[in-house]
């Protein structure tokens, strides 16, 4: 009985990209959030803090500085986690200049990830805690 051992497990390629899975601008892709996030973007940034497990008041605190430290720590938090290329710099500008815009590429990263890990994935245990991000898939966050 041969046994082959895995050395390197395939990887997806949004995950081995090292980039944002779209761009700063491509909102038509979720019209969904894109609309929600317009009426009501306090509220949409909540739900979306809240899906990566943060506490959903964080955003909150936007309100209160020049520079939003919820967007820069979810859009940063996000960047770590998937290894996605960028600095605290990009982060700061693309929170200060386009904080719409950037919530809505936290979310459509965190749904594609979402959907993506669990596409790729055997185990049901690892995939337990993507479960609520990959229900939203195709839907907003309401």
């Amino acid at each position: 009985m041969s046994r082959h051992v895995v050395g390197v497990q395939p990887k997806n390629r949004v995950e081995e990209a090292g980039e944002w899975s779209t761009g700063l601008c491509e909102c038509y892709k979720d019209l969904g959030d894109c609309c929600f996030a317009c009426c009501c973007l306090p509220l949409f940034a909540c739900k979306v803090t809240g899906a990566v497990g943060a506490c959903p008041c964080l955003p909150l605190l936007d309100c209160i500085s020049c520079v939003p430290p919820a967007s820069l720590a979810m859009r940063a938090s996000v960047r770590e986690r998937y290894g996605i290329k960028g600095s605290v710099w990009s982060d700061c500008l693309y929170g200060c200049c386009c904080y719409t815009l950037s919530w809505l590429q936290i979310s459509r990263e965190l749904k594609r990830r979402a959907a993506s890990h669990a596409a790729s994935s055997s185990s049901s245990s690892s995939t337990a805690r993507y479960s609520a991000l990959t229900s939203l898939q195709g839907e907003h966050l309401v």
